[in-house]
């Protein structure tokens, strides 16, 4: 069966992945000349239609010439299973093109989800792999004292390791020299070309950061739509910094678990967890540019959290969502377990046997054991003591789990567990944009949709909730770090039965509220009808807001004609401490960290004479650090060595890179004080 898919514009051709090491071969097989022409042959080939025979992709070059990818399961996995039909070939750069148009898969080829290390840990026998449905790049490192593969025993960085991380960090600043527009697919290729190298010594977590960042920056070069510049500022900080704390520890020949932990591990370890009796809390849908399924959360009876993963590769971006959806329906892959994800996040499961890896992903086993048990609400214990944490707390715990390293960072730290009552989309922000506010416990704070792909549910499901001011919900999130609380909803359920009416609504920021000092005292009805929760018995009082769609008959709305206005069916009190603060002006340093990546060394240059004022407002600010950093970035950037002639000599980048290592890191750590600060009631203007 043949399946074409078209490239004409405004289309995207649907291309199998291939493996970073693929791409850093061909592409080094080029000569000098047709390295230059690569980012050009590259843009032509993309738009030339695909046929899909089997495993075989097909591109026509052009009349004569065919060109031929074999990617079995839908990943090219060698430098021979590209094929060109042309004279030149295999040194043409059809073949370059080809892979530098592909998607980059997963660094280590998929295998089966294994049992536990003390099940396989044979003499010689390697630590077990990630579930096939895993991406090693995403994948949680395990615990420092685990085996580190071809590393030396003590734990200290051999000729091969330090070699390795040398290049990782001159190709690695080369890049953040040049910015977005200046890495082309030839300077991309070097990195993966470095990652491999770094793979093949043991540097399992710098190799997969440099993949991450090859794969943000053709997502920003081509403009997808899931692309973001805070992930790929994000990248490239895990980048350098990874390997400018190795290089640290292999100049002072220093030793112990914090090499192990930078050196990281390419397999999951799973580790015995025995019996578990386990209650379905929520699902969400996984979307990546490669992968689609589902992720479902589970805790135990001590409040523990687990997840359960059901993800596949896709090839296809218009079937992923439906593919994302759809996981949720497939069976659990636990034991003998007889329920689909979408049934477990409102049941139980005992298990026995279990095994579970340092993020809290369960093992599946051959020797696991698992039926099917009675659920628990939100409102009941284990799970009710998820929400008893209080919300401040909760941010402080997800903003530390984010600064940790991945093999040491507590199964859904990110998470937050709060009793919300919505306020109706009202301007929110600096821009006054209408968001869905809600009010937690006196803090009120902007909900946000997990994701913003159209054919998920989450947005459809936010609108929809946004026409019922005044609904109390209990509610599950990922905080979203910002200056003004802001959170990422991934389910919601129904509150505490006994939870009074708490909610006040801050009158400043409701449409056409009248100050409270003016407003009649019989204009409050306190009586009122408020909107709550109406759900199907069959959803046990909460809804997976990405895999399912709220109606209208979800909700009870009082009627229109007599459902009196907002901010008379809840009761108001004056904001008690005055207008917001002047906001930080930390986007002084972000935006300049932020065009350092997009634009380059030299970009970046160009702007010295217009930071003077930045750098005087960040020291009237009290962030004379800050200032400090950004001036040494800036002078960084135009300091580079020149010939008698006056031409730009070129030098390894290294002190560029440092400065910006040091202003990102400087942001960020800025940006989770700020975020911390903002869910305290003690802001003002945070106090409705």
């Amino acid at each position: 069966m043949t399946e074409a898919v078209q490239g004409v514009a405004g289309s995207r051709v649907e291309w199998p992945a291939v493996r970073p090491e693929v791409v850093a071969e061909v592409v080094a097989g080029l000569s000098a000349r047709l390295q230059k022409r690569l980012d050009g042959a590259a843009a032509k080939l993309a738009e030339r239609p695909v046929e899909r025979t089997g495993e075989d992709w097909r591109i026509a070059v052009d009349e004569e010439t065919e060109l031929v990818l074999h990617a079995p399961g839908g990943v090219v996995a060698t430098s021979d299973d590209v094929r060109c039909g042309c004279l030149l070939a295999p040194a043409c750069v059809h073949r370059a093109a080809a892979v530098t148009v592909c998607p980059l898969a997963d660094g280590e080829p998929p295998t089966e989800q294994a049992e536990p290390a003390e099940q396989a840990g044979r003499a010689g026998q390697a630590a077990p792999g990630p579930a096939a449905d895993e991406s090693p790049a995403t994948a949680p490192v395990p615990s420092p004292g685990a085996p580190q593969g071809d590393a030396p025993a003590s734990g200290t960085l051999g000729a091969a390791e330090r070699a390795a991380v040398a290049q990782l960090h001159r190709v690695g600043s080369a890049v953040l020299a040049a910015g977005v527009g200046g890495t082309g697919a030839v300077l991309q290729a070097e990195l993966l070309r470095a990652a491999h190298r770094a793979r093949l010594a043991g540097l399992h977590r710098p190799a997969a950061a440099a993949v991450a960042v090859v794969t943000r920056i053709r997502a920003a070069r081509s403009g997808e739509p899931d692309h973001r510049l805070a992930d790929l500022v994000a990248g490239l900080r895990e980048l350098l910094g990874l390997s400018t704390a190795l290089s640290a520890a292999a100049v002072a020949d220093a030793a112990g678990p914090g090499v192990a932990a930078l050196r990281g591990t390419a397999r999951q370890v799973y580790t015995a967890a025995g019996g578990l009796r386990l209650y379905g809390l929520f699902s969400e849908p996984v979307l990546t540019a490669t992968h689609a399924g589902v992720l479902t959360w589970a805790v135990d009876a001590g409040g523990g959290l687990h997840t359960m993963a059901e993800i596949m590769p896709h090839t296809d971006a218009a079937a992923a969502a439906p593919q994302a959806v759809g996981a949720g329906n497939r069976a659990v892959r636990l034991g003998d377990a007889m329920l689909s994800h979408r049934e477990f996040t409102r049941a139980g499961l005992a298990v026995q046997g279990a095994t579970r890896s340092a993020a809290g992903r369960l093992g599946a086993g051959a020797a696991v054991r698992a039926v099917r048990a009675a659920g628990a609400a939100w409102t009941a214990e284990p799970a009710a003591r998820l929400w008893a944490e209080p919300p401040a707390a909760q941010v402080a715990r997800a903003l530390g789990a984010a600064a940790l390293p991945p093999e040491v960072r507590p199964a859904g730290g990110e998470l937050l567990f709060l009793d919300v009552t919505l306020l109706g989309a009202v301007p929110y922000g600096p821009g006054g944009e209408p968001r869905l506010l809600a009010d937690c416990g006196g803090v009120v704070l902007a909900l946000r949709a997990a994701h913003d792909h159209p054919g998920l549910a989450h947005r459809g499901n936010l609108a929809l909730l946004a026409t019922a001011p005044g609904l109390r919900l209990r509610v599950i999130g990922r905080l979203e770090r910002s200056a003004r609380p802001e959170l990422r909803l991934l389910a919601v359920g129904e509150p505490p039965s006994a939870q009074p009416p708490s909610a006040q609504l801050p009158s400043a920021q409701l449409p056409s509220a009248q100050p409270p000092s003016t407003r009649p005292a019989e204009d409050t009805a306190p009586e009122a009808p408020i909107p709550s929760l109406a759900l199907p018995a069959d959803r046990a009082g909460r809804v997976n807001l990405g895999l399912e769609r709220l109606q209208t008959a979800d909700l009870t709305l009082p009627p229109r004609d007599a459902a009196p206005p907002l901010d008379a069916a809840l009761p108001l009190t004056a904001p008690t401490a005055g207008p917001l603060p002047p906001a930080t002006p930390v986007h002084l340093l972000s935006r300049r960290v932020e065009q350092a990546v997009t634009g380059g060394r030299a970009v970046l240059a160009l702007g010295t004479g217009a930071a003077r004022g930045d750098r005087a407002r960040l020291r009237s600010a009290g962030l004379a650090t800050g200032a400090s950093l950004l001036e040494g970035l800036l002078a960084t950037a135009v300091d580079q060595p020149r010939d008698v002639f006056g031409r730009v000599v070129a030098d390894d980048h290294g002190a560029f890179a440092a400065a910006w290592l040091a202003a990102a890191w400087y942001e960020e750590e800025l940006a989770s004080a700020l975020c911390a600060t903002a869910w305290t009631q003690e802001v003002p203007g945070n106090r409705s």
